[in-house]
């Protein structure tokens, strides 16, 4: 058994700031990963999807925008094609992820746009690049278009473009697209769902003594430093997600890492109940 670790605990006053802001948010971005929408054989869960919407209508209904960056699409190309055995991902090629993820794209928006017309709600697809976020004038076309959809009342679905991407495919970069489009579109809420209800000292999944961390606030440098630690995998995971709502925080935009599989969680961080773990957003002065 692994050595309990600690770290320090943010001020309550803080903490009660952060859920307040989260519940009134007006505009929220949420980013859901594979695992959340995926079984464990990597296939697309209809169920966890439907959980998703519901989650998401949830917040529509209280007047809250929504914009949706959602992993899965190559998780929904698997099984579609019979010549893919391995639902290892690790084993595919970049050619096979790209292939996989056009297949599985179209298969992802077409499972969504049946879930949301339980509700009779809208959505829209948006594919994007690294040079759409990072053109200004490219970003100020998506952001336009985002705009025109929000006023419309259409959920946007964002998703990198894989087809053309090359270190884009992997694991963890929808971490970091949900926090450029958070900063970038200036929303009020940062929220990552993911199989994990927090941010822990350690792997819950394997550590007996991990326990989830409350907040992220002063306490950063002590939680990214345990987090390097515990962390396994180059490439996303939890320290990616970590790492990107700190980088929302510090924009002045809460965030919270929660479970997806958790009872009504969009719910209940709009109503302000401890879920997850929030990150204090960083006022400036200026």
């Amino acid at each position: 058994m692994s050595e309990e670790r600690t770290v320090a605990r943010v001020s309550p006053a803080d903490v009660e700031r952060a859920r307040d802001r989260a519940a009134n948010a007006e505009r929220v971005v949420v980013k859901a990963g594979t695992n959340s929408l995926t079984d464990e054989d990597s296939r697309l869960d209809r169920g966890k999807l439907d959980k998703l919407v519901d989650d998401i209508v949830d917040l529509r209904e209280r007047g809250t925008d929504v914009l949706l960056v959602s992993s899965g699409a190559v998780g929904a190309g698997i099984g579609r094609i019979d010549a893919i055995e391995d639902t290892d991902r690790e084993s595919h090629t970049l050619e096979e992820s790209q292939a996989l993820s056009t297949v599985g794209q179209s298969h992802l928006m077409r499972h969504y746009t049946r879930s949301f017309e339980r509700y009779d709600q809208k959505i829209a697809q948006l594919l994007l690049t690294e040079h759409d976020l990072s053109n200004p004038e490219r970003f100020t076309n998506v952001t336009n278009t985002v705009e025109t959809l929000l006023d419309w009342g259409v959920v946007p679905i964002i998703n990198e473009n894989d087809a053309v991407a090359t270190e884009e495919i992997r694991i963890g970069d929808n971490d970091m697209l949900s926090s450029s489009v958070a900063i970038g579109v200036g929303v009020d809420l940062l929220v990552t769902l993911t199989d994990v209800d927090g941010v822990y000292t350690g792997n819950p999944k394997r550590d007996a003594n991990a326990h989830r961390i409350e907040a992220v606030g002063e306490n950063y440098a002590d939680v990214q430093e345990l987090i390097e630690e515990t962390a396994t995998g180059s490439f996303g995971g939890i320290l990616t997600k970590v790492e990107r709502a700190r980088a929302a925080a510090e924009h002045g935009i809460p965030a919270v890492i929660a479970g997806s599989e958790t009872p009504n969680v969009l719910d209940r961080i709009a109503t302000g109940k401890p879920t997850g773990t929030v990150f204090v957003p960083i006022e400036n002065d200026d």
